[in-house]
């Protein structure tokens, strides 16, 4: 079921709980008269340049379901309903209404470049073992879970430049990077970044959902095939992200939201 962490506990960076919603009872096909969650927006994103203002301000007239100025309103899931000004959330109830801590109300779209790489052998009679696959993942500063180094799609943004530019400040730490360092980078980026294949794109079950905000993202595998553009690189944590390594991918990886399918996802085309 897709539908799973964002029904669970409590809300992050929050002490609001989340009314619960069993399995049964997440579409909104399905009759739930109890059916009576909070409300949470949090107020440290009130003002904030990249969100939206309450829906009962005044002027705020957002084009639902379309392109609205800069601002990305389509859903990847086709068209969401509107029900007293709000947007729907396309799967279904989440046990909590509101905004939480995202920016746009309705969809809010990221994009996650998963790099992957054959795993090293250090002393063994190949340098690459093209047996077990690696991706670079990043541990996230707000729930400390290991992740995919993606962030949100600024409005007007190519989805592909969002992946490199937040692979870059998570994984690289561009934004304290000397220019002469990122030129060497972006000499070896500029082909490497141009190869990307859509792995995935769609909604995401991720525990900031709320009934009226939800994220999506398009996921792209950048894979590094001989181990000497990215995987030559040494890698820093910044920005959002408190760590970052090369993580092997196997059947007991725990990561955060839905990435753990995506990542599952390069590894089936990947390892054919």
């Amino acid at each position: 079921m897709m539908h799973v962490k964002c029904r669970s506990g409590l809300y992050p960076r929050s002490l609001v709980q989340r009314f619960a919603v069993p399995d049964s009872k997440v579409s909104w096909s399905t009759e739930y008269k109890e059916y009576d969650p909070p409300s949470h927006t949090d107020p440290g994103i009130d003002g904030k340049p990249w969100a939206d203002p309450e829906i009962v301000r005044p002027g705020f007239t957002p084009k639902w379901n379309n392109i609205d100025g800069k601002v990305n309103r389509k859903s990847y899931m086709g068209p969401y309903k509107i029900v007293n000004s709000y947007p729907l959330n396309p799967i279904g109830r989440t046990g909590l209404q509101g905004r939480g801590v995202l920016g746009r109300w309705g969809p809010n779209h990221a994009a996650d470049p998963i790099v992957t790489r054959w795993k090293k052998i250090e002393n063994g009679a190949n340098h690459n073992d093209k047996s077990i696959l690696q991706f670079v993942a990043i541990k996230r500063r707000d729930t400390g879970e290991w992740a995919l180094p993606g962030g949100m799609v600024d409005p007007g943004e190519k989805i592909s430049t969002t992946a490199i530019r937040e692979f870059e400040e998570e994984a690289m730490n561009s934004l304290e990077t000397s220019e002469s360092e990122k030129e060497i980078w972006r000499i070896k980026f500029k082909e490497f970044f141009s190869t990307g294949i859509e792995i995935y794109s769609g909604y995401v079950d991720d525990p900031r959902n709320t009934d009226n905000a939800w994220m999506e993202t398009t996921a792209y595998n950048y894979h590094d095939e001989t181990g000497s553009v990215v995987g030559s690189l040494q890698l820093k944590a910044g920005d959002d992200a408190v760590g970052v390594k090369w993580v092997d991918i196997t059947p007991e990886l725990n990561l955060y939201a839905s990435h753990k399918d995506m990542v599952n996802a390069v590894l089936a085309l990947r390892c054919k």
